[in-house]
């Protein structure tokens, strides 16, 4: 196989190839993170540490390693004698996910309205106008991304770094679940929710940007048929057309 066709797979929009890093570890793991939030690896695909190590030019050791810190985190599974694979959550635990999230958002809506700024409204209302570019040029992967990057900008505002990084856990584990269950086959987190919610936060109204984010996750939640099975893990060699 090729590793710069692996590398492409997984490694993050806008990164630097081949740069060195002081933590290899950490790098394979957020670009694989990365890949997977951006529905680059999609659920049930399998993650050979030979094929990962040789794209990254490391050890298998440092692969085992970032795998089973993956793992962790939900988003990839680790199966005895059959090696490593793209997370597939099941339909119970989309619903919890999904209740974790309609927990603590709110609430991280209403703290950020407190401490929001006109600096803040600006840099929001960017990141949503390439949101719509991306979504208007068909460019799924990064409509993805920043679709649940919007949602992390706002974490990060309230001022709660614990939740914040839940918060990041959770909606890696969401694009998992909408690759799997989503009806429509994209991230459901509707731009024009988005575009309220940071009106709301704008004019430091925390009431209505907490109710905004709760429908919005029922928006999400209305667009997932939990009904559906988790597919067969797919090799990688297969994802990739080698």
């Amino acid at each position: 196989m090729s590793s710069e066709s692996l590398i492409g797979t997984v490694a993050p929009f806008g990164a630097t190839r081949g740069a060195a890093d002081i933590d290899p570890g950490r790098r394979v793991r957020e670009h694989i993170q990365n890949a997977i939030v951006d529905h680059r690896l999609a659920p049930g695909t399998k993650l050979s540490e030979e094929e990962v190590g040789e794209a990254f030019g490391v050890s298998r050791t440092v692969v085992r390693a970032a795998l089973q810190s993956l793992s962790h985190h939900g988003l990839v599974s680790l199966e005895r004698n059959r090696g490593a694979f793209v997370a597939q959550p099941s339909a119970d635990e989309a619903r919890q996910v999904f209740n974790a999230r309609r927990l603590i958002e709110p609430d991280l809506a209403r703290a950020a309205a407190e401490r929001f700024t006109a600096k803040d409204a600006k840099r929001l209302r960017e990141h949503t106008a390439q949101e719509a570019a991306a979504i208007k040029a068909g460019d799924r992967r990064t409509a993805i991304r920043l679709s649940g990057g919007l949602h992390l900008e706002i974490a990060a505002l309230a001022g709660n770094e614990i939740l914040a990084r839940f918060l990041g856990e959770l909606v890696a584990r969401s694009s998992l679940i909408i690759a799997l269950y989503g009806k429509t086959g994209i991230s459901a987190c509707g731009l024009n929710d988005h575009k309220d919610i940071i009106a709301a936060l704008a004019k430091k109204d925390g009431k209505r940007a907490a109710l905004l984010m709760v429908e919005h996750l029922h928006h999400i939640d209305h667009d997932l048929d939990l009904t559906r099975g988790p597919s067969a893990p797919r090799a990688l060699s297969d994802l990739l057309d080698l």
